[in-house]
């Protein structure tokens, strides 16, 4: 019997595409969590809405204690994983409704909407909050795929899911990882934030 789930499953070759683009944006990932300009608590917010789009369990659980740890409210927190954003700083909810659609259109945003992400944070903020979005969206998808490998185990398999697809990811992540990375080495340089 299949289990009902609002969790975003992925096949190989799409996590393999989000892989390849967060080893692209990790330096930027790094940045954003030092940089005064996003630092911490705007990159766990980014994360919370990343999550609320995909429904991790894991990653809504590890990254709320990491927002609350970092002093975010608990209603704040609620709201994020809920897709909403007014309890966040006024300057932020750009970024948040940004790293939302991202995740909605499976990342393929807007270019218009992207180009008001730069318009509005300047280039290098942006590619901060572009491979914060992205490493989350990595986070989400390798979550959901070990969260259906355990239901599968427990026979109760995800409706939409397959245990070839589960393995891929949850476990083909040992191989996936390096290809990134060596196809990151060969791969074109793109500008950034926008990649495709």
């Amino acid at each position: 019997m299949s289990t009902t789930h609002t969790k975003r499953l992925y096949n190989v070759k799409t996590f393999s595409r989000f892989m390849r683009d967060a080893v692209t944006g990790f330096s930027d990932l790094r940045k954003a969590r030092r940089d005064a300009g996003i630092g911490e608590a705007f990159s766990e917010r980014i994360m919370l809405a990343v999550t609320q789009v995909n429904g991790c369990a894991l990653c809504s659980y590890a990254h709320t204690q990491a927002a609350l740890s970092g002093g975010m409210e608990q209603d704040e927190v609620d709201l994020l994983l809920a897709g909403e954003f007014s309890d966040a700083p006024q300057e932020q909810r750009l970024a948040l409704i940004w790293a939302e659609h991202y995740a909605e259109t499976v990342g393929r945003p807007d270019p218009a909407t992207t180009a008001r992400l730069v318009e509005t944070y300047g280039p290098a903020h942006a590619a901060q909050i572009v491979g914060t979005t992205q490493a989350m969206m990595v986070g989400n998808l390798h979550g959901n795929m070990v969260d259906a490998l355990r239901h599968r185990f427990r026979g109760e398999p995800f409706q939409g899911s397959t245990l070839g697809r589960e393995l891929g990811i949850a476990v083909g992540i040992i191989w996936i990882l390096p290809a990134a990375v060596i196809a990151g080495m060969f791969r074109r340089p793109e500008p950034r934030p926008l990649t495709a």
